[in-house]
C-alpha cells in the first residue's frame, strides 16, 4: 500500500494544482470585476490559465495532429491513423494517406518507451510520410493495462518488435530513434538468425545507446551510480485506484517528469513566466510556441517497471548488448547473425544524452555483415533531440536515410517532389 499511496499522492497534487488554476481563471474572470479594472486580476486569470492547461495535460495523451497531406499531384489527402497490430503494451499503427498510391518506400519508425508518448515524433513521421509509407510503435500508458495482462520487460519489448517486423516483411526499412535502438539491433538479429525470410532490408539507429561505456555522459553515469535497489526503493510505485492498471508497478510518468523538469529548472520556471505575461497582454494563442512545446513535454505515460529495472540493468550496467551476451527466452541473441540487412548509424557530435560513439559501437557487433552494407554519420552540431526533429533532421539527416534505404533497395527510387503536410 505505501508504493500505492505515494502513487495516488502525486495524482492528487496533480488533480489540486488544476483545480486551483481552473478555480483561478473562472474567479478572475467574473464579469463584475471588470468594472473595477485591476492589473492584479488579471495576473491572476493569466496565471490559473496557463497553470489549468499545465497540469492537466499531464495526464493526456497528445493527439498526432497529421491531418491531411498535399500530394505531387496537387491534391489533398487525408491521412487517416490506423491501428494494423493490437497488443496488450503497444500498437501498430499507420499512416494511411486515403487516395495516393503505395509508396515504395516502407518505414518503420520504432519509438522510444522513455517516459514520452510516440508522438514526439510526429516531426519526423510528419516530414516521412511525403514519399514513404510510415508505420509506428504507439505503446500504451503502463497505468491503463490491467495486471492481468502480465509483465513486459526488454525481451517483451523486443519480442513485439520481432512481431511487427514479421506482419510488415521483408521490405521494410526500420528506424529506431534512441532508447530502442540496442533492442531493436536484438530484434533484428534474432529474425535474422530464426526467421531470416522476415528481416528487414534496412536498419537505422539513431542516437541509441548500444555500448553505454564507449562515451561516459550524465545518463550512464546515473545508472553506473545508482544500485537496483536504490532505484526499485525510489522510482518504482503500484498504479492508484483511479485507473485500470490499478496495482500494476510502474515508473511514474510524474516522477519522470519532475526530473525532466528539474535537470533545467530555471530555464522552465522562465518560459512559465513568460507565458503568463503573454497571456496577461493578450499575446499568447492555443498553439503557439510555449504551447506547442509544452503540451507535448508535460505529457508523460508510466513505464512498466520490470521495463525501466531490465533496461537500467541489463543495457546499461551490463551491457548485455555490447558485449554481444543478450538473451531473449533463453535463446542467446548474436548480432554477428546479421549479413543481408543494411545497417546505419546517426549520430549528434552534441549529443549529451547519447554522446557520439555509443551509436556506432553497432557497427563492429554487426562481425557477418560485409563493410558495403554499413554506414554511420556524425551530425555537426546537433543535440540528442536535432537528429530526429528540427532543421538537422530535415535538411541533411532525413536524405541521407532515404538515400541509404534507396541504395539498398532492390530498385532505384524516383527522384522525390517537394509536399505540404498539415
Amino acid at each position: 500500500m505505501r508504493y500505492m499511496a505515494t502513487y495516488d499522492l502525486m495524482e492528487t497534487m496533480r488533480n489540486t494544482n488544476q483545480w486551483l488554476g481552473a478555480t483561478a481563471r473562472t474567479m478572475a474572470s467574473y464579469p463584475i470585476f471588470s468594472a473595477v479594472p485591476n492589473p492584479a486580476l488579471h495576473w491572476m486569470a493569466a496565471w490559473g490559465e496557463v497553470t489549468e492547461r499545465a497540469f492537466e495535460r499531464m495526464v493526456v495523451k497528445p493527439d498526432w495532429g497529421i491531418r491531411t497531406f498535399t500530394h505531387e499531384d496537387g491534391k489533398d489527402h487525408l491521412v487517416e491513423v490506423r491501428t494494423v497490430v493490437e497488443k496488450d503494451f503497444g500498437d501498430l499503427i499507420h499512416f494511411d494517406v486515403v487516395g495516393r498510391e503505395e509508396q515504395p518506400r516502407k518505414i518503420l519508425l520504432v519509438a522510444p518507451m522513455s517516459g514520452h508518448y510516440a508522438t514526439l515524433l510526429r516531426s519526423t513521421v510528419k516530414s516521412l510520410i511525403v514519399n514513404c509509407e510510415v508505420y509506428i510503435t504507439d505503446w500504451h500508458n503502463a497505468r491503463d493495462i490491467p495486471v492481468s495482462a502480465g509483465k513486459f520487460d526488454v525481451e517483451d519489448y523486443t519480442l513485439y518488435l520481432m512481431e511487427f517486423m514479421k506482419f510488415l516483411g521483408p521490405e521494410t526499412n526500420v528506424v529506431a530513434v534512441c532508447q530502442p535502438a540496442p533492442l531493436t539491433l536484438a530484434a533484428t538479429a534474432y529474425l535474422a538468425e530464426l526467421h531470416p525470410e522476415a528481416q528487414p532490408r534496412t536498419l537505422t539507429l539513431i542516437g541509441g545507446p548500444i555500448n553505454p561505456d564507449a562515451v561516459p555522459t550524465d545518463v550512464t553515469d546515473f545508472g553506473a551510480r545508482v544500485t537496483m535497489g536504490q532505484l526499485e526503493e525510489t522510482m518504482i510505485q503500484r498504479v492508484g485506484f483511479k485507473y485500470k492498471g490499478v496495482g500494476r508497478m510502474v515508473y511514474p510518468g510524474l516522477l519522470q517528469l519532475a526530473s525532466f523538469m528539474s535537470m533545467n529548472a530555471d530555464r522552465h520556471g522562465k518560459a512559465f513566466r513568460d507565458q503568463i505575461m503573454r497571456v496577461c497582454r493578450g499575446e499568447a494563442s492555443d498553439h503557439d510556441a510555449h504551447n506547442r512545446f509544452y503540451d507535448e513535454y508535460l505529457a508523460v505515460m508510466d513505464m512498466p517497471a520490470e521495463f525501466y529495472l531490465s533496461t537500467v540493468d541489463r543495457i546499461f550496467k551490463r551491457c548485455e548488448i555490447a558485449k554481444n551476451e543478450f538473451v531473449v527466452k533463453g535463446h542467446k541473441v548474436d548480432m554477428g547473425k546479421i549479413t543481408r540487412v543494411a545497417v546505419k548509424t546517426v549520430e549528434g557530435a552534441k549529443d549529451d544524452i547519447t554522446a557520439p560513439g555509443q551509436c556506432i559501437a553497432a557497427l563492429d557487433l554487426c562481425t557477418g555483415l560485409p563493410a558495403e552494407k554499413k554506414a554511420s554519420h556524425v551530425e555537426p552540431g546537433a543535440g540528442h533531440y536535432g537528429i530526429f526533429a528540427g532543421k538537422s533532421w530535415r535538411d541533411n539527416i532525413r536524405p541521407l536515410v532515404l538515400d541509404f534505404i534507396d541504395q539498398n533497395a532492390d530498385k532505384p527510387m524516383p527522384a522525390p517532389k517537394a509536399a505540404n503536410v498539415a
